[in-house]
């Protein structure tokens, strides 16, 4: 993976396949550039260059600490200065989330491709207190407890399927990926009743969600669409219980930017 470094001098990883124009995709939560790999193969094979990062606290990638969603913008925003300026970005989960913010924040998306960005609205928002307490079980070496308690109240997921991941092999793996509990959780409060800003956005925004999907995912979706004016909405019936299908997902996008 090749390296930039963002406004802050964090050290940003990042790769780049393909030919054609350039699309960024930003992962959602307690994942890496890695988990983009099916859907950046399938932008190479739509004729486009596909981008993929570690986010911050994630895999090549550095940190420092306190960092903010604004840095995760800068960071987003470094990534689409080194490849030469994109076409598109395309965010899933709360990379959605931060696709939006950042486009507010005016780093140039070009289109955006929202894939289930988990806004709340206000409904049923987690504790304030949360990312205070991800970030003391952080810093007292506990990362299985920060990652329980974000999949617990920032997601919002049944406690027996989280006990299951936990007993699971894959568990172990995404224990690096603590401190970014801390930033997901800071970024999606800071977005879950979306600003003027984000709701008006420049450029083409596609919002995309599965039917089978959490409950909240489909009612972030819909109203997001309904909220923006000129967003449209794409129901992917290929894509199931927060699993971006990647063929059917870079179908939609090579479809809009054909």
């Amino acid at each position: 993976m090749d390296i930039v470094n963002s406004a802050d001098g964090t050290p940003i990883a990042y790769r780049a396949l393909g030919d054609g124009p350039a699309i960024v995709i930003v992962n959602g939560a307690l994942s890496t550039a890695a988990d983009a790999t099916s859907l950046a193969q399938e932008l190479v094979d739509a004729g486009f260059r596909a981008v993929t990062y570690d986010r911050r606290a994630r895999g090549a990638s550095g940190d420092s600490p306190g960092s903010t969603p604004e840095r995760e913008a800068e960071d987003l925003a470094a990534v689409i200065d080194a490849v030469g300026g994109v076409t598109a970005v395309l965010g899933h989960s709360s990379g959605a989330v931060l696709a939006l913010y950042a486009a507010a924040h005016g780093v140039p998306t070009g289109a955006l491709f929202l894939s289930e960005p988990p806004l709340r609205f206000g409904v049923d928002e987690p504790a304030d207190d949360l990312a205070e307490r991800l970030q003391r079980y952080v810093d007292e070496g506990r990362p299985d407890d920060a990652i329980i308690t974000f999949q617990l109240e920032g997601v919002g997921l049944p406690r027996e399927m989280v006990e299951a991941f936990r007993a699971s092999n894959q568990f172990a793996a995404i224990l690096p990926l603590a401190q970014s509990t801390v930033y997901d959780t800071n970024l999606v409060q800071a977005s879950s009743v979306p600003s003027a800003e984000m709701l008006s956005v420049p450029g083409p925004v596609t919002i995309l969600r599965g039917e089978q999907t959490f409950p909240i995912l489909l009612t972030a979706a819909d109203r997001l669409a309904d909220e923006m004016v000129g967003a449209e909405l794409v129901i992917v019936p290929e894509s199931v219980m927060h699993r971006p299908d990647p063929a059917a997902t870079i179908r939609v996008v090579a479809e809009r930017l054909g």
